[in-house]
């Protein structure tokens, strides 16, 4: 038995995914860092072992609706831990954030401003004072009663809805409609209704075009449809849509992407000429501190916003003074150059994250376990010292800090280490090591110790000679002004610099009409689906193949089960309990809504009868269970099969399971299934790859599969382009281009385009320094 006031947490028998029955002790209150292989099994210890553990004893304390709730969530695959405080998680949040979202609502600083320009705003004579409330574009006081509080407006014109008017109504003039039995039905409605359908759409009169296209009303006809001689079609009610009707509710509405998608291409989108953009009703936008509006402040760099605020008041230097302590953990994280109101989506991973973390400073909490998914990921190597003192910081104030990394410097200023492997998936779930970071060096089998004490550069790489160039520029958008770059075709250039230089602004500039430019594949860390359904298997186009084996297969042709049986996405094969997701959504009323195991299937997404269908011994669920590498042993014989399997594992993702959920994807494991799916594709022509920070949550030795294949590829005679921070990478270039020298609008210009050893010794650049390090 220990003691209440165990100084380790102690984790006995720990067996989620693949761990292998782990023991291991980590001390409480100091800085403990998680490393291994991608796949190795150190996110299944942080995250699905000690904070799930953590997660569940504070859920059976609360009351017991909820916790009858949790009991579906179920528990982690673990003896015992003990000596295990509370725990806060900061993960890589893998669900986008809502547009409504922005910097200042992650942070709470919107708050903060909202209660000064309520307290302590300057008001036009006579006007009463308004509650916080009336300046959010969140709340109905004080969302535009125009634009709802977003700033834009969507909108349509006759030549995008439109874009061919020489042809009839019948022949699609109307390309916004929908396809198939939908469309038919509304130019037979427009027939109905006397419309003339097969006359170009040019000589139809502009009164009734503008009908067709903007009425809001929607009458109802009789409809008798054209007779197909061997089809009866009986007549039917039909009600009419106009076409900006169809798109605006479509793009509102729908649940599909690609409809959504779709009728996106039909809309404008405009600032929204009430508020001008700004989301507010007058009333708040004529309040001012310091001469400008909430609008105009929220507009500013956060730098630029703490320098500006300035109490005259009691009230307002209160107030002042409690928005500046919390603007100063977000610019000491290198995000100054964000405003309040930029919007989440357009945050990477690792910029939510930190926003999070600076948050977290402010909270005040003692006594708890932080477990933070590489807090380093889409930093630059200048803003990682500033990260490990904030990590010092939540330590100094009593927590323990576990961290799941891969940025050498960040483990190298740790005060324990956990190294866990020592390979990926089947080939890990082992802790190698457990203690202080110098001793890692003495344990063989750690991936890891190769690349922490083995500073020495690699091998130089000769500069490829470029077979011509892109010209980008000159750019004026974000903070770039008036920049012109070039990029080497047929060569691997890397895009460096700190957060917020304009980087990712700049390759977007890169599009397939460029000359020289034959084919465009952008590679982002955008998520391959937002549910469970989605997943390596079904985004690779492997799942059709495995389909095809499991109905051809005797027991299936004997039941008369087609390739459909063995879909989970439609009914017949599938579990109906779950809709075939293996998955229920756990609503939790005051907490997160999160996934547990349906309770039919226990996730397995099939019904019982199409699991009596087996391949090789296996069923389908059993074969959506294997790793790519076993995968690729089991299905040797079956080249189709083989082609998705083998660029997975050529990208590093050996370890991931085919029936993966897109949920439990990382953005660089998205990222890099994105890749494997591009480079299954038969190769024509010149490709040109764009690669937003594609090492992002790999491991040093993963990275050198990556790079491999990348450089592959130019040797193939592509071009690829990555933003990038790790150096080892961009010393491997055959060009570099930085941009800084800061963020925001302290960067976005070009300060050093050129070889690696040349940008290596630029003056003035962030980058410089850290590159020559690993120069060889």
């Amino acid at each position: 038995m220990h003691s209440p006031h165990d100084p380790y947490v102690r984790v006995r028998g720990a067996r989620e995914h693949n761990l292998k029955g782990v023991d291991v002790d980590v001390p409480r209150d100091v800085l403990a860092v998680f490393t291994g292989v991608s796949g190795s099994g150190k996110s299944s210890l942080a995250f699905g072992t000690v904070y799930a553990e953590a997660q569940r004893r504070y859920f059976e304390s609360v009351a017991p609706y909820a916790r009858r709730l949790i009991h579906q969530v179920g528990a982690p695959k673990v003896g015992e831990i003990t000596g295990l405080p509370p725990a806060v998680s900061l993960q890589q949040r893998r669900s986008a954030p809502t547009s409504r979202s922005s910097v200042g609502t992650v942070t709470n600083l919107s708050n903060s401003l909202r209660m000064l320009f309520s307290r302590a705003g300057k008001y036009p004579p006579g006007a009463a004072r308004l509650d916080s409330d009336a300046f959010s574009p969140n709340t109905a006081a004080g969302a535009c009663p125009e634009c709802h509080g977003l700033g834009r407006v969507h909108g349509t014109t006759e030549e995008l809805l439109v874009p061919d008017p020489s042809l009839s109504i019948r022949e699609g003039a109307v390309a916004a409609w929908p396809g198939a039995w939908q469309g038919k039905n509304l130019r037979d409605i427009l027939d109905t209704l006397g419309h003339d359908v097969d006359r170009p759409w040019r000589e139809l009169p502009a009164a009734d075009r503008e009908w067709i296209l903007f009425t809001d009303e929607q009458p109802v006809v009789t409809v008798h449809p054209v007779r197909d001689a061997e089809r009866i079609q009986r007549p039917y009610q039909g009600t009419y849509t106009s076409a900006r009707r169809y798109v605006l509710k479509t793009f509102s509405d729908t649940k599909s992407p690609t409809l959504r998608a779709k009728a996106e291409r039909f809309l404008t989108s405009t600032p929204c000429r009430v508020c001008g953009g700004s989301r507010l009703r007058p009333e708040a936008l004529a309040v001012t501190f310091g001469g400008r509006n909430i609008a105009e402040l929220a507009a500013l760099p956060l730098t630029d916003l703490a320098a500006l605020l300035d109490g005259r008041t009691e009230t307002a230097r209160v107030l002042t003074g409690d928005l500046k302590a919390r603007i100063g953990p977000v610019v000491e994280l290198g995000l100054g150059y964000l405003s309040l109101d930029r919007a989440a989506p357009t945050l990477s991973a690792g910029e939510l994250q930190r926003l999070r973390l600076a948050t977290q400073l402010r909270s005040g909490l003692f006594g708890v376990v932080y477990v933070l998914d590489e807090p380093s990921a889409g930093l630059h190597p200048a803003d990682t010292e500033a990260l490990l003192t904030v990590l010092d910081r939540l330590k100094a104030a009593g927590n323990s800090v576990f961290v799941v990394e891969h940025h050498l410097e960040v483990v190298r200023g740790a005060d324990w280490l956990v190294d866990v492997g020592p390979g990926a998936g089947e080939h890990g779930g082992r802790v190698l090591y457990s203690g202080p970071v110098a001793e890692l060096a003495s344990v063989e089998e750690s991936a890891t110790a190769r690349y922490l004490f083995d500073e020495a550069p690699g091998p130089a790489r000769e500069v490829r000679e470029p077979r011509g160039w892109l010209e980008v520029g000159p750019v004026t958008r974000h903070n770039l002004h008036a920049v012109t770059a070039g990029f080497p075709l047929g060569a691997f250039t890397a895009v460096t610099g700190v957060s917020g230089s304009g980087k990712s602004t700049l390759i977007g500039e890169l599009t397939g009409d460029l000359p020289g430019v034959g084919r465009l594949v952008r590679v982002d860390q955008k998520p391959i689906g937002r549910t469970p359904r989605s997943n390596l298997a079904t985004y690779t186009g492997l799942f059709d193949v495995v389909r095809k084996v499991f109905a051809a297969t005797g027991e299936a042709r004997d039941r008369g089960y087609g390739v459909g049986r063995f879909s989970f996405n439609v009914a017949g094969g599938r579990c109906e309990t779950c809709q075939g997701e293996g998955f229920v959504s756990v609503e939790l009323l005051f907490l997160p809504s999160t996934y547990a195991p349906c309770p039919d299937c226990g996730g397995a997404r099939y019904n019982p009868e199409t699991l009596q269908v087996a391949y090789r011994g296996r069923n389908i669920a059993e074969v959506l269970g294997l790793t790519v590498e076993e995968a690729a042993g089991f299905f040797a014989d079956i080249p189709a099969a083989l082609r998705s399997l083998g660029t997975l594992l050529d990208v590093g993702l050996g370890y991931l399971r085919l029936g993966q959920p897109a949920t439990e994807l990382s953005g660089g494991e998205a990222q890099r299934i994105k890749l494997a799916g591009e480079l299954q594709r038969g190769r024509r022509g010149h490709t040109l790859y764009l690669l937003d920070e594609p090492t992002t949550g790999l491991h040093p030795a993963d990275v050198e599969v990556l790079m491999d294949r990348l450089h592959g590829l130019v040797d193939a005679g592509h071009t690829v382009v990555v933003v990038e921070h790790d150096m080892t990478v961009v010393a491997e270039a055959d060009w570099v281009i930085d941009l800084g020298p800061g963020g925001g609008d302290r960067g976005g210009r070009v300060v050093a385009a050129g070889p690696p050893r040349r940008v290596a010794c630029a003056e003035g650049s962030a980058t410089a320094p850290y590159l020559a390090r690993v120069m060889p």
